[in-house]
């Protein structure tokens, strides 16, 4: 079996709580704000399509993890799934887990007011509630509950086990700040192949974070937030992280 880089409980004394807060403040404001751009009304991207989506959301990643190792986190997650699948390798102890967890949805939630305010005269321009919740949260092109979860689910698996076998020894020896950019690549290509059935939150703090600010702040004409669907991108990705675990150890990359 490879030996996974990250060795177990080396996160007991300082787990970074306020990088992953600050990370996925970061990314949700780089990665939900592609999509503002694309889909608001009278933004000079408007109409930018799915390639600028996807590409967005992979530079989004990116710099949130740069941005979260800077800030304290020596190993970023920015995604509970992600967190909860180094919980069962035994990188974390269960309240530690539950704190980052805390921690994403709450820089998720920050991230999203922080953008709401960034594009302040574009809601009300804005007449489809559906685009304007789109900014925050995602939504199925076919809505059918089964598939939907079954999308997250094996985005959430191709997600979870290809960072594994980055971040393994098995890969070689790759320069630590690579592995971000590798990250990104690994987001962009699951948005491309995988995206379009979901919209891929494939991260339950994504969606979640978002969708409560959503619900919360004063949005001129925004609807209701879909709690209906909303625990699809919850549920979907925890299901996932489990599975990309089991995986991970069949075929040998933890």
């Amino acid at each position: 079996m490879r030996i996974w880089v990250y060795e177990k409980g080396e996160l007991t004394t300082m787990p970074g709580y306020f990088g992953e807060f600050f990370g996925t403040t970061v990314m949700i404001i780089l990665g939900n704000g592609c999509v503002a751009n694309v889909i608001l009304r009278r933004t000079k991207a408007e109409g930018g399509g799915w390639m600028v989506i996807t590409a967005g959301w992979a530079f989004a990643v990116t710099i949130g993890i740069f941005c979260a190792n800077a800030a304290g986190s020596s190993q970023p997650d920015l995604n509970p799934a992600l967190t909860l699948a180094k919980l069962l390798i035994g990188i974390y102890q269960p309240t530690q887990a539950i704190y980052i967890m805390f921690c994403q949805v709450a820089g998720a939630f920050a991230g999203a007011c922080l953008l709401w305010l960034h594009f302040w005269p574009h809601w009300a321009e804005t007449e489809d509630s559906g685009l304007i919740l789109a900014v925050f949260s995602t939504g199925p092109a076919i809505r059918h509950n089964a598939a939907n979860l079954l999308s997250e689910v094996m985005g959430t698996v191709m997600l979870i086990v290809p960072v594994f076998a980055i971040f393994s020894s098995g890969v070689g020896s790759i320069p630590p700040g690579m592995r971000a950019y590798l990250v990104g690549i690994l987001i962009w290509s699951i948005g491309l192949s995988l995206g379009g059935t979901t919209g891929y939150a494939i991260n339950p703090a994504r969606d979640l974070g978002p969708r409560l600010a959503h619900a919360i702040l004063p949005i001129p004409g925004k609807g209701n937030s879909d709690w209906n669907y909303a625990w699809i991108p919850v549920v979907g990705p925890f299901i996932g992280a489990i599975i990309a675990y089991v995986i991970a150890q069949a075929v040998g990359i933890i």
